[in-house]
């Protein structure tokens, strides 16, 4: 896994390529971090990919408690050492993909998720996160601003596709606001964003068979060009589209999530 952090203005520790590391310095956009999550004293938040402690600090600082994952062992020292004095960091050096959020969760308060997420292992860990939906109150993420994007779209365009609907089965999604290469060090290729994701309190729509609820996505976006008849071929036959009330003329993009649902909800063809 390669992680991105969030350093402190003037750090030392050189940002590493092999973790991807983006260090997040601009104290404007940091600000805006913070006020987006409005931590209160009591929130179990839990920041993923810390680095340095540049949100870690005013985070603390409000709260007076944070847990961190972090997988660089060089980065864990000197975060430990800025975070001296400013409250009570407990530092959890693992792969953010592969740690168990509901284990830490236990029965204890939900968490509040944060961080300034690694480009490249952004999509599965988001999937691995809502994989346990019912221990997260909420969740405020620094990711690639095209990722966001295609989070948040809405039915009937090209950035509407599996990762849309994959969401929205599980929680609200919500663009906050846009930032450029310069808040970074060293600056990105491409453009950032911050997204809030809220788990729904109760589903938005049933899903009788989650495994095959995503292999009916999955198959329709695989093919999102071609007619829904032609993409799920072998997937959904006559009588699902019948069943679910949708034209098997149409194509992906044009469904709402909980179409997805209802023909998922047909078994598959003999």
């Amino acid at each position: 896994m390669s992680e991105r952090g969030t350093a402190a203005r003037g750090g030392a520790h050189r940002p590493r390529k092999r973790f991807g590391q983006h260090f997040l310095h601009d104290p404007g956009v940091l600000a805006r971090i913070v006020a987006a999550i409005n931590p209160q004293p009591g929130d179990r938040l839990l920041e993923i990919g810390p680095g340095l402690g540049a949100l870690t600090l005013p985070l603390l600082a409000r709260c007076g408690a944070l847990d961190a994952v972090e997988l660089d062992r060089d980065v864990i020292p000197k975060l430990a050492a800025r975070a001296a004095g400013h409250g009570r960091l407990t530092i959890h050096e693992a792969d953010a993909l592969s740690f168990d959020f509901a284990a830490f969760a236990g029965d204890g308060p939900r968490l509040r998720l944060c961080g300034n997420l690694p480009y490249n292992i952004s999509t599965p860990l988001l999937f691995h996160l809502l994989a346990a939906p019912a221990v997260i109150r909420d969740m405020h993420f620094m990711l690639q601003k095209e990722v966001v994007v295609r989070m948040a779209a809405r039915p009937g365009g090209k950035e509407y596709g599996r990762l849309t609907v994959m969401l929205a089965a599980d929680c609200a999604v919500e663009r906050l606001f846009d930032v450029g290469p310069g808040a970074f060090r060293p600056p990105p290729r491409v453009d950032s964003a911050v997204v809030r994701l809220t788990p729904h309190p109760t589903a938005p729509f049933p899903i009788a068979d989650r495994t095959r609820f995503a292999a009916v996505v999955a198959a329709a976006f695989g093919q999102r060009r071609k007619t829904l008849r032609n993409a799920l071929a072998g997937v959904v036959g006559p009588a699902g589209f019948e069943a679910a009330g949708i034209d098997p003329g149409r194509r992906a993009e044009t469904l709402a999530p909980a179409d997805f649902a209802r023909l998922a909800a047909s078994p598959a063809p003999l």
